[in-house]
C-alpha cells in the first residue's frame, strides 16, 4: 500500500478517517461518499490529496470545510448531501459560500470553478 494513489471506501459506514496516515505520502484521491463521517481532521495526514469525494456523510460544521481549505493541493471536492449543505436556507447559495472557503478548488460537485482574475 505504500504506492496507493486512489482509495475508494464509499458505502462502508465509516465514521473516521483515522489510519490513513499510512498512505499519506502517496494518496491523491479519496472517495468516501455514503459513509458516517462527521469530521475531517485526519485530512491533515494526506498532504498530496487532490480529489475528495465526500458526498452524503454527516458533516454539519463549516469548521470541517476550513480543514479542507487548509489543504493547498486539493483541486476537486464533492460535498453535496451533507447536512451543512442541506441545511442552508433557500436563499443561500451553496457554491457562493463554498468557493471563497476553498481558493485552490478547480471543481466543486463536478462543476468547474470559473474565477475572474482578481477575485478570491
Amino acid at each position: 500500500m505504500e504506492n496507493l494513489v486512489i482509495l475508494s471506501l464509499a458505502r462502508n459506514n465509516i465514521s473516521s478517517l483515522a489510519g490513513l496516515e499510512a498512505v499519506g505520502g502517496t494518496l491523491e484521491q479519496l472517495w468516501m461518499s455514503y459513509n458516517d463521517l462527521q469530521q475531517l481532521k485526519e485530512l491533515a495526514e494526506l498532504p498530496k490529496l487532490k480529489i475528495l469525494y465526500i458526498t452524503h456523510n454527516r458533516i454539519r460544521s463549516w469548521d470541517e470545510v476550513a480543514r479542507i481549505a487548509a489543504h493547498g493541493s486539493l483541486q476537486e471536492v464533492s460535498f453535496r448531501g451533507n447536512p451543512l449543505v442541506e441545511d442552508l436556507e433557500e436563499d443561500e447559495d451553496y457554491f457562493a459560500k463554498m468557493i471563497p472557503c476553498l481558493p485552490n478548488l478547480r471543481k466543486l460537485d463536478g462543476e468547474p470553478i470559473v474565477r475572474i482574475e482578481g477575485e478570491v
